[in-house]
């Protein structure tokens, strides 16, 4: 489908001029381009379905490694180089601001597009006629405080030369995607120094453009959003129940009285891990004492510790939906529920308790926990760009299918967290799931003793926070 318009574009006209330089022009900036390359290529996941808006000679669509990939300008020169360069992808003649395509996309990229629309609302309008409820925008821009560096560099033959753009804020924008039915899934900046000095822009890059405040002035903005598609109305999924036990004998048959059964069906999954007491026993006797009534199923677990017991009974899982609920039963069962509402109608996709909001009984948490929970937060919040309040919470909940996606790229960050909150906070967080938190009311245990050494287990939390740190804000 090629670009139509009685009135040609001034701005078409421009960019087909300088489309044979464009590669050329690109190449005295490719440590700028190369890093925005490695941001798609952290926030897409390999071989999805990509469009990108504004694709010029292609080289940032074929950087992402899409099953399908489909990008469109408004120049045909730029087309025409770029389905040269990369036969495999398809390239179309289009403008962003008129986008007719008879498909939905997983990502859609507009890189530097931003400032050249010129109704940016009516255009982020259109785009959700492309997205499903999993699609993902990701909208890169440059930080207006580098206006007059951007135009200096131009004037001095530093950068392509390119039409006056639109120099909106990072609020300005923000402003736009809820106006137009977005909903932000996470923000940040890159590149303090958008060229190679050996050893010093990595060093400043990497580390110091991540500090507060000082990452206010990189000069690469993105955004990455979602649809907002909230189903008023629960929809029915199947519900998978995982409840790791091990000492906890006399938390069993009240686990089963007590887990409501929530949309088309729920199975609850006992995995048992080594205990010293008769817990696998009264598994076994609750199973075959109720078995006629409720969906339950057990296992006794290989490996050791509770994230091995998780991904046994994932492993095992019919539902659509997964849970985590803790044996010790601090968490009441008749909680879930809300986990199962918040999920089902489309307000996240990962669904996390917070024990901190409402007062909890006296012995449900010692004070030494409590200071720990709160220090985390505040390294998550920071890490993953969206807010944690609560990340020990272990009711946690999302849909099988991301469970698998998490699965698939755990090489990422291998085999670190014997807990497993942290496997599935940061599994989350790579493909930007929608995080939501749960308040809930922490109890008191009624039986059995906790299994968490708050010092050494809080030491090792902390090294978990320094690997994140790497591997998701300074990488």
């Amino acid at each position: 489908m090629k670009y139509n318009s009685s009135k040609i574009n001034p701005k078409v006209e421009y960019f087909s001029s300088i489309a044979d330089r464009w590669d050329k022009w690109k190449s005295r900036n490719s440590y700028y381009h190369k890093n925005i390359e490695k941001l798609m290529q952290f926030l897409i996941e390999p071989r999805s379905s990509v469009l990108e808006l504004g694709s010029a000679t292609g080289d940032l669509l074929d950087s992402v490694d899409p099953s399908t990939g489909i990008g469109i300008d408004f120049s045909k020169k730029m087309v025409d180089i770029a389905a040269k360069k990369y036969p495999k992808l398809k390239f179309v003649e289009m403008d962003a601001e008129r986008i007719a395509l008879g498909r939905k996309f997983d990502y859609v990229i507009m890189s530097d597009l931003i400032g050249h629309l010129g109704d940016i609302q009516k255009c982020l309008v259109d785009i959700l006629n492309i997205m499903h409820a999993r699609s993902r925008l990701i909208i890169t821009y440059y930080n207006f405080l580098w206006e007059p560096i951007v135009i200096l560099s131009e004037k001095l033959g530093l950068k392509t030369p390119q039409p006056r753009q639109n120099w909106i804020n990072t609020h300005d924008l923000h402003n736009l995607l809820e106006l137009s039915d977005y909903e932000i899934i996470r923000s940040g900046q890159r590149l303090l120094i958008p060229k190679n000095i050996p050893v010093i822009s990595w060093l400043v890059n990497k580390y110091l453009a991540q500090l507060p405040f000082i990452k206010k002035l990189c000069v690469v903005r993105f955004f990455v959003a979602r649809p907002r598609l909230i189903d008023k109305k629960a929809k029915q999924y199947s519900v998978s129940v995982i409840i790791p036990a091990r000492n906890e004998q006399g938390n069993i048959e009240q686990a089963v009285l007590r887990v409501p059964k929530m949309g088309k069906s729920t199975e609850l999954i006992f995995v048992e891990g080594h205990s010293t007491d008769k817990t696998l026993d009264e598994i076994k006797r609750v199973v075959k004492a109720y078995g006629k009534k409720w969906q339950l199923r057990f296992a006794v677990q290989k490996g050791k510790g509770k994230a091995d017991a998780v991904r046994e009974g994932f492993r095992m899982a019919d539902g659509d939906i997964l849970m985590i609920l803790d044996g010790d039963l601090t968490v009441a069962p008749e909680e879930l529920p809300k986990f199962y509402e918040a999920i089902a109608t489309n307000r996240g996709e990962f669904i996390n308790g917070s024990r901190l909001v409402y007062p909890m009984e006296k012995q449900a948490m010692r004070f030494l926990n409590i200071i720990g929970n709160k220090f985390f937060s505040l390294m998550f919040t920071y890490i993953l760009e969206q807010r944690f309040k609560d990340t020990l919470c272990g009711t946690k909940v999302l849909f099988k299918s991301d469970y698998e996606r998490i699965v698939r790229n755990r090489h990422y960050f291998g085999e670190f967290d014997p807990f497993g909150d942290y496997d599935l906070i940061f599994g989350a967080a790579k493909l930007n799931l929608k995080t939501i938190e749960i308040p809930i009311r922490y109890r008191d245990r009624v039986y059995g003793e906790t299994n968490i050494s708050r010092f050494r287990h809080g030491m090792l939390l902390f090294k978990m926070c320094l690997f994140a740190l790497q591997k998701l804000k300074f990488h």
